[in-house]
């Protein structure tokens, strides 16, 4: 399937500095491809040893190729879907589908369904703990969030935690026994014991505010929280907030590319990506905003190619209501939707240096 290919060079505004090692302005190349196809959207995933990228679309997972923009394959059925983890070392990828409270585990090369594991409402974000050879899930469940933890091989679930918070959202390991993760609504980490199964504390993480995305950094020992406004880092050892980053709003994703040092911070609200340069352990210095497409919240970072991916559906006018209706109904905190235009295009992009 043929994208049109929209190609733009990011103007980046960050002071440069004299110092070795300190974050300096960064020049990024925007590519925008439309892969077609129905549906919404939540996570995009990478598979670094393929370059292949999984977005989610609502009822089915498109396979991109993330070089090209190219629509490689599609996982059917796979309703509510919000992400997908790979195991590479199993041959195993997964997707959460909050439509029927399922895991859809599949074969990585062929992309064919292997099973479907049952699992319980409020599926949402995936990653894989490779260090501990498990497929994390964090789920919004009632009336207490969870995480459940998958084997790879089998699918077989071997562990569920309760979380102190109904809107648990990243998760990542640090390869040392501990899975770190993101509750929204409590503005906190829970720390997780990967032998017991059990959250060992909480941190909280003001000045951040609903965090989601999140990522870890072995060589600094560093979390990195992608929140609403202000995003933060902790140190792991602690649980010490010992930095802030200013970005923007409707962050539901993190991308960190450990070898450029780079953070990369989603903004929904203003449909740019915050680019972020980690100058120590403590010091970060914000060196690119880079423009994508409005409402692109979501994020994954190749660490082989350093390309950073995202996606959005881009939608016509919706239709007039018929005369008299009533106006929406209003969602969580207010807010109300209403009907949604038809998708026009559906922008896969690639950001590039």
């Amino acid at each position: 399937m043929t994208g049109r290919l929209l190609t733009a060079l990011a103007v980046l505004s960050a002071a440069g500095f004299a110092a070795p090692g300190v974050g300096r302005a960064q020049t990024f190349k925007v590519e925008k491809f439309d892969i077609k196809g129905e549906g919404g959207t939540d996570y995009v995933a990478v598979e670094a040893a393929t370059g292949r990228v999984f977005v989610s679309r609502a009822t089915h997972m498109m396979v991109i190729d993330g070089a090209t923009g190219k629509v490689l394959g599609d996982i059917p059925n796979t309703p509510g879907v919000h992400g997908a983890g790979f195991a590479t070392r199993a041959g195993h990828g997964f997707t959460t589908n909050g439509g029927d409270q399922t895991v859809t585990m599949f074969d990585l090369k062929t992309l064919a369904v292997l099973r479907q594991i049952k699992v319980g409402p409020g599926l949402d974000g995936i990653m894989y703990d490779e260090p501990d050879d498990k497929i994390i899930l964090t789920n919004h469940s009632r009336p207490i969030g969870t995480l459940t933890a998958i084997d790879p091989k089998t699918g077989d679930i071997v562990a569920t935690v309760e979380l102190e918070d109904t809107s648990p959202e990243g998760a990542a390991a640090d390869g040392q026994g501990h899975i770190f993760v993101n509750n929204e609504s409590k503005h906190t980490i829970q720390v997780i014991d990967v032998k017991t199964w059990k959250a060992t504390a909480s941190w909280p993480l003001a000045p951040c505010e609903g965090p989601t995305g999140i990522a870890y950094d072995k060589a600094s020992n560093r979390i990195f929280s992608g929140c609403n406004k202000t995003s933060v880092v902790v140190d792991a050892s602690t649980g010490k907030v010992v930095a802030s980053i200013t970005n923007g709003t409707r962050v539901d994703a993190l991308g960190w590319d450990p070898s450029k040092k780079l953070i990369y911070i989603p903004n929904g609200g203003e449909g740019n990506v915050t680019v972020v340069h980690q100058d120590s352990p403590d010091k970060y210095t914000v060196v690119a905003t880079v423009a994508t497409f409005a409402g692109a919240k979501t994020i994954a970072v190749d660490p082989v190619t350093h390309n950073a991916y995202l996606f959005q559906p881009e939608r016509g006018p919706a239709p007039a209501p018929p005369a008299g209706a009533p106006p929406p109904a209003a969602g969580p905190g207010g807010r109300g939707r209403g009907p949604l235009g038809p998708i026009v295009a559906a922008w896969f992009i690639v950001i590039k240096q």
